[in-house]
C-alpha cells in the first residue's frame, strides 16, 4: 500500500489490490459522503449496445447476493441514507450519503451491489421498458432533438455520438447476458476510485475500505480492455429537422478539445463569458437587447476526449434566419475582437465564484476529488484549474478561439418553412 498526501486535508493512498481511495477529512457535520467511481461509462459500450451503461445503472442496485431489491431498499431507508448509481459519458459512479455512525454498514452494502449484482430478468425488462419510453419522449422535445443530430454529425462512429440511453435499436437489443459481460470487465478493483469526505480520519478510512473491498481482487492475467477510438475529423455540415414546434431551435456546434488540453482553460471561459447565466454576452445581446431568445445559451462539457462547444437559441420560427445569424456573429467576435478587461475579469470571476460554491457539502467534495482522479488529472487538477482559470488573458482566449470556433456544424428543428431555408 502507497499513501501520498496531497494537500492538507486531502489524502490519496492505493490499495494493494489497485483501488485508488480519495479521503477529505471535513469533521464540522457528523455525516460521511462517498462516490465510487469505475472507468465504465457509454464511451466503453460496443456501438450496438449503446444505453448499456445506463441500463446496468438502473438495474445494478435491484438485486444482489443475498438481497432484494426490496430488501437493498430498506437497508437504505430504514437508517435514512441515501445510495444512488449514475453513468456519464466517461465513467459509472455508485453514489452514497450517511451519518458517520452508519458508514460501515452503508459502504458493505454498496460493495456487495458492486461486486455481486444478480441483474434480476424482470428488472431488467422493467428497466429497459422506461429507458424505452424516456427515448421516445425526448423525440417530442426540440432542444434534445436538435442535440442529438448535432452530436452525431459531429462524432460519426465515436462512442460520444450517442446518447447515454442509446436509441430504441440499440436499447431493445440488449440482454442481461450484456449486462454480466460488461459488469464482469470492468468492474474490478484495479478499475475503481473511491472518494470519501467527511468526518473520518484516514487511518479509519483506509482500515474502512480494506475490511470492505481488501479481498476483491483483479482477475489473473486479464488486463483491462484499451479503448480504441476512431480520430475526428472536422467537416461541417447543415442539419435539419422539420417539427411542428412552437419555436426553432438554433444550434451551432464546435468541435473542442479535452480537458487535459493546455486550451481546455480558455475555452470554458470563452463559454462562460457568452452563455452562463442572464449578465452573459449572449442573454445580454440576443435576448434582452433584441428580444430574439426565449432562451440562449452555451455549454462546453468536461470530458477526457474531444468536447463539443455549442451555442443554441430557442425563437420564434420567424426568427430562425436572423437568430442563426446572430449566434454566428457572437461567436466570430471572440477571434475578431479580445475581450475587454473588464469583460475578461467578469467571466473569471464567474466561474471561479461557481466553483468554489461547487465545493461546500461533503458529497461535492468527494465527487469533484474523484471525478479528476477518474479522469486521469489528480486531485492536483483542483488548485491547477482555479490558477488556469486565472492566468487566460485576452490574446490567449483570442488565439483559442480562432483555433477551434470558426467552423460550425448547424443543426435547425422548427416548423419547416422556417428551418429549410436558413443560412449561415
Amino acid at each position: 500500500m502507497t499513501t501520498s498526501l496531497k494537500k492538507s486535508h486531502i489524502h490519496r493512498t492505493v490499495l494493494d489490490n489497485g483501488i485508488v481511495l480519495l479521503l477529505t477529512e471535513n469533521p464540522t457535520a457528523d455525516i460521511i459522503a462517498a462516490r465510487i467511481f469505475i472507468r465504465a461509462g457509454s464511451c466503453y459500450e460496443n456501438r450496438e449496445q449503446a444505453g448499456l451503461a445506463h441500463l446496468l445503472s438502473a438495474v445494478l442496485t435491484k438485486g444482489c447476493e443475498g438481497l432484494s431489491s426490496l430488501q437493498i431498499a430498506e437497508q437504505v431507508e430504514s437508517i435514512g441514507a441515501n445510495l444512488s448509481t449514475d453513468t456519464a459519458a466517461d465513467y459509472f459512479q455508485l453514489s452514497l450519503k450517511t451519518v458517520t455512525a452508519d458508514f460501515v454498514d452503508i459502504l458493505t452494502l454498496a460493495a456487495k451491489i458492486l461486486r455481486s449484482p444478480t441483474f434480476p430478468e424482470a428488472e431488467v425488462e422493467l428497466e429497459r421498458r422506461i429507458a424505452l419510453q424516456d427515448i421516445r419522449s425526448q423525440k417530442e422535445h426540440p432542444f434534445t432533438v436538435a442535440f442529438d443530430q448535432l452530436r452525431q454529425v459531429m462524432y460519426q462512429d465515436h462512442p460520444y455520438a450517442m446518447s447515454a440511453l442509446g436509441n430504441e435499436s440499440t436499447m431493445s437489443r440488449i440482454t442481461r447476458a450484456d449486462l454480466v459481460q460488461f459488469h464482469q470487465t470492468y468492474f474490478r478493483p484495479d478499475n475503481l476510485v473511491i472518494s470519501i469526505a467527511g468526518r473520518i480520519t484516514l487511518d479509519d478510512a483506509v482500515s474502512v475500505v480494506e475490511k470492505v473491498f481488501g479481498d476483491w481482487q483483479p482477475p489473473a492475467a486479464k488486463p483491462l480492455p484499451t479503448l480504441n477510438l476512431p480520430n475526428l475529423t472536422v467537416q461541417p455540415e447543415y442539419v435539419i429537422i422539420p417539427q411542428q414546434t412552437q419555436q426553432s431551435i438554433v444550434m451551432l456546434g464546435y468541435m473542442a478539445t479535452a480537458v487535459n488540453s493546455p486550451d481546455y482553460a480558455a475555452l470554458k471561459l470563452l463559454s462562460t463569458y457568452l452563455g452562463n447565466g442572464l449578465s452573459s454576452r449572449l442573454f445580454v445581446e440576443l435576448r434582452e437587447k433584441r428580444g430574439l431568445a426565449y432562451e440562449v445559451s452555451a455549454f462546453y462539457p468536461t470530458r477526457l476526449f474531444p468536447a463539443t462547444f455549442v451555442v443554441y437559441m430557442g425563437t420564434a420560427p420567424e426568427n430562425t434566419q436572423i437568430a442563426l445569424s446572430g449566434l454566428q456573429a457572437e461567436v466570430d467576435l471572440l477571434y475578431t475582437s479580445p475581450l475587454t478587461e473588464v469583460a475578461l475579469q467578469a467571466a473569471k470571476n464567474k466561474i471561479l465564484g461557481q466553483y468554489a460554491l461547487g465545493k461546500q457539502t461533503n458529497g461535492q467534495l468527494a465527487q469533484i476529488y474523484g471525478w479528476y482522479e477518474i479522469l486521469g488529472l489528480g486531485i492536483e487538477f483542483d488548485q491547477k484549474f482555479q490558477e488556469l482559470i486565472t492566468n487566460v488573458n485576452a490574446e490567449d482566449a483570442m488565439i483559442v478561439a480562432s483555433r477551434y470556433l470558426q467552423k460550425p456544424y448547424v443543426s435547425l428543428v422548427g416548423q419547416e418553412a422556417a428551418v429549410k431555408n436558413a443560412v449561415i
